[in-house]
């Protein structure tokens, strides 16, 4: 029985391009590449199930394996379903079912979770499936709704065996990287009997919005979250500048998680390409960037860099959940199994001993005008730090912006605005090699000059516009005197106007310069004598019928 073989030529692996040759023997099956490569073999007793469908490219076989996951081999003829039953009847003793798919192009139908995949029918038919294994991650995105992350593959990955997880869909030209399931209504799960009186309670304990069953199950089953493997470290409420909110960070093997009131992220530590530690200049805080790809998502919004924020003076006692074998044999020299120490140093050294990803500082040959690591400025209208590194620039928190020096071209500096605005701040642009032109606004005037040495330093190449300007301003400055001179002179040919401003009240007589007593003040001098004070107090009934005599003379005397 070993002896005999079946071969099927112009298949493929997995979803992969490149074609190969697909033979299957007695003792199993086997798949090289036309090409040449490695060739990807499975032993008989390692399948479970097998099923025959129609695909893009013919027909395919996908095959239930114990430990290996799903594996996909399709370029088949119609033709070759009698041999290919044949095979894993009568030589691997397996189940071989013949499965077609829905071509109503409906969006709406049952989720059913398999072993190996989620499958969407539509009439008792599957209208597509979905691998676990190409799940990335998963978030409530609604009350009813459930967004799914795939994976995003890494380079071109492999192509001569079997494709590793998330690298199917990334086979493909076109990659889908999210979708969005809506879950209207209840789902209650089945507790086993219950007792009549007890029923209703327990009907009413189990009944559970079918969204949030449907992502539990999506959890588990990609593995995802706490059941991804043992959590060798939990930080609560870190609070996150990008995206913004506080997460709580679970720290695992391979990947660490967190979990915000909204959204949950799963990011892997392979995805983690810059790793920096930036202290702010403001001395109380320290932010830790990390520098995502593929970038974290979030809808349509991309994250390609999480930046925390941690208060210098705050505190933790950790213990890394972790074995003395752990300790001692992948992790020596990388963790320790206690930590007492400011809580933005333990979350860097135990993201730095996870990953593997070297912690990136500022530059040391860098100071500010006030000794700070970072200088403050904008991108239009969002203001952050600028932070010079060893060998790139670093703009924080949003939009995160990271520039390496071998792709600065030109660095200008310039002023923008009014006389005023110009002689306080000062712009730089840097003109990239690849990439947009970046403009950083608003930094403090006195930044120039460490600004310009550290751009020496580096040998980048730098355009002053700001001593072109110094001509243009010294020129607006003498026509403002021109003008305030010239203003001077029509003053002074107002004529009669001018005079009757500047002339001096003759009644008027001053004692001294001081200001004048207020009216009610103990110290107010009166400008009448005493006696004449005297007599008003007792004419005082009188007073009104002299003032009344003087009106008609003050009036003659006008005429």
């Amino acid at each position: 029985m070993s002896t005999l073989t079946e071969t099927f030529d112009n298949t493929h692996l997995d979803l992969s391009k490149d074609v190969g040759r697909c033979r299957f023997a007695g003792s199993g099956l086997g798949w090289k590449p036309s090409g040449g490569g490695d060739v990807f073999q499975i032993d008989k007793d390692e399948m479970l199930q097998a099923q025959w469908s129609r695909a893009a490219r013919g027909y395919e076989i996908k095959i239930f394996t114990r430990t290996k996951g799903l594996l996909q081999i399709d370029g088949f003829q119609e033709e070759d379903h009698e041999r290919v039953m044949k095979v894993f009847k009568q030589w691997y003793g397996v189940a071989f079912e013949n499965r077609e798919h829905s071509l109503r192009g409906w969006n709406w139908g049952k989720a059913e979770f398999t072993k190996a995949e989620l499958s969407f029918n539509v009439q008792s038919r599957p209208a597509f499936e979905i691998p676990y294994s190409e799940v990335l991650n998963a978030n409530i995105a609604g009350k009813n709704e459930i967004a799914v992350e795939f994976r995003l593959p890494e380079g071109k990955g492999k192509t001569t065996g079997p494709r590793p997880a998330g690298e199917k869909l990334g086979a493909a030209r076109d990659q889908l990287v999210e979708m969005r399931l809506f879950i209207p209504g209840m789902a209650s799960k089945s507790n086993g009997k219950a007792d009549d009186d007890d029923q209703e309670a327990d009907e009413e304990q189990e009944e559970q919005n079918a969204a949030s069953l449907f992502y539990d199950t999506i959890l588990e089953k990609a593995d995802i979250g706490d059941v991804a493997g043992d959590t060798y470290a939990t930080f609560l409420d870190i609070l996150h500048l990008t995206p913004r909110g506080r997460f709580d960070l679970d720290m695992y093997a391979k990947s660490f998680r967190m979990r915000g009131k909204t959204y949950d992220y799963k990011v892997e530590y392979d995805r983690i390409k810059k790793f920096m530690l930036l202290p702010k200049p403001d001395e109380v805080h320290n932010l830790i960037v990390l520098g995502l790809d593929p970038p974290l998502r979030q809808g349509q919004t991309r994250y390609p860099f999480l930046v925390m924020q941690f208060k210098r003076d705050e505190e933790v006692s950790l213990s890394i959940n972790m074995t003395e074998e752990q300790l001692e044999g992948p992790y020596k020299g990388k963790l320790l199994p206690h930590y007492d120490a400011p809580l933005s140093s333990v979350v860097a050294q135990v993201f730095r001993g996870l990953s593997g990803k070297k912690v990136t500082s500022p530059a040391k040959d860098f100071s500010s005008h006030h000794a700070a690591a970072g200088v403050k400025c904008s991108i239009k209208a969002n203001e952050g730090l600028l932070f010079c590194l060893e060998k790139a620039f670093m703009f924080v928190p949003k939009p995160a912006t990271y520039i390496p020096f071998d792709n600065v071209a030109l660095i200008t500096m310039s002023r923008v605005g009014g006389a005023m605005a110009a002689s306080r701040t000062f712009d730089i642009t840097i003109s990239q090699r690849h990439g947009p032109d970046t403009q950083f606004s608003n930094i403090n005037r006195e930044e120039q000059t460490p600004l310009e040495n550290f751009f020496r330093t580096r040998n980048m190449k730098t355009k002053n516009e700001m001593v072109d300007d110094s001509s243009a301003l010294l020129a607006a400055a003498l026509n403002d005197e021109d003008m305030q001179s010239s203003d001077e002179e029509a003053v002074v040919n107002r004529g009669s106007a001018d005079e009757d401003d500047e002339s001096v009240d003759e009644d008027f007589q001053g004692d001294s310069d001081s200001d004048p007593a207020e009216e009610y003040d103990s110290n107010h001098d009166s400008s009448g004598s005493d006696e004449e004070m005297a007599e008003a107090d007792a004419d005082q009934d009188s007073g009104n019928e002299e003032e009344e005599e003087q009106r008609p003379k003050k009036k003659s005397r006008k005429d």
